[in-house]
């Protein structure tokens, strides 16, 4: 039988790891939409070795749209035009036998060809090319070409304090079409700038602290570590959002809104190799 993740084995994931990162990247504006889905359902989906990790009895399915910023090698700096791009996956919580808690990917859509052969060749993740682009009612639009200042930027004329409070208030208008799809998906969305940490124990907890994936590879199942500050949580408004990423999972409709939304300004990060 599976060891099942205690609260006390989540906690310990937090720690950083001792063997050296092969990368840094920092994750921003990430909004997380979950969904309860039926355990059996999620687990009829996952490889021979990995069980689905549920909250109360629920299983959780998740698109997480959000800009990738500063993606670098250990030794190398950024690159212009490389380094930042958009990715969206598709997600779920599952642990293995030794009950080590992680994430699932069904599928990660990203802009950046280079980004897409590296994740895909050496962490062997189910990365999508995609067309996306992501606007930001402040400041910026990222798409094809990274980033570009958008013309409902700050006026020259507004002081650094309400430029802040703008900052606070911007809403991120997201779109995703993957290549070879007709569909497109759009989120606009808006993270709070009053940000808290998730308590442990707690159902953003268990969502958002995690510290592992998984991956399915030519010899099995291969776990890759992460390590970042805990996610500075923060309200989300949605407006707009869309299911095809869970169609495209093979998914059916949920015929609802998500059942919980949070999101995060971001946190800098750590990237491990895959181990046993």
């Amino acid at each position: 039988m599976p060891v099942i993740p205690t609260l006390e084995s989540r906690l310990a994931w937090r720690e950083r790891c001792s063997r050296p990162h092969v990368m840094h990247q920092r994750w921003e504006k990430l909004a997380f939409l979950h969904w309860r889905w039926n355990p059996d359902e999620i687990q009829r989906t996952l490889p021979p070795g990995l069980f689905v990790d549920t909250f109360q009895g629920d299983a959780w399915l998740a698109i997480v749209p959000f800009y990738m910023r500063g993606i670098r090698p250990r030794f190398l700096p950024s690159v212009p035009g490389i380094s930042d791009f958009l990715e969206l996956n598709v997600r779920t919580y599952v642990h293995d036998e030794q009950g080590r808690p992680g994430v699932w990917f069904y599928s990660l859509d990203c802009n950046q060809p280079l980004a897409v052969w590296t994740a895909r060749t050496f962490f062997r993740l189910p990365y999508q090319h995609a067309r996306m682009e992501a606007c930001d009612s402040f400041l910026e639009c990222a798409g094809p070409a990274g980033l570009s200042e958008s013309s409902r930027g700050l006026e020259h004329s507004k002081t650094l304090s309400q430029a802040a409070e703008i900052r606070r208030e911007s809403w991120i208008d997201y779109t995703c079409q993957r290549l070879g799809q007709s569909a497109s998906s759009r989120y606009r969305y808006q993270v709070s700038g009053e940000t808290h940490p998730a308590e442990p124990g707690s159902l953003e907890f268990f969502l958002a602290e995690r510290y592992l994936l998984f991956a399915h590879t030519p010899r099995g199942i291969r776990c890759g570590q992460v390590h970042h500050t805990p996610y500075p949580l923060a309200n989300v408004k949605l407006e707009t959002w869309n299911l095809e990423p869970l169609l495209q999972a093979g998914f059916t409709d949920p015929r609802r809104p998500p059942d919980h939304v949070i999101g995060s300004p971001g946190v800098d990060v750590r990237v491990y190799p895959l181990t046993a």
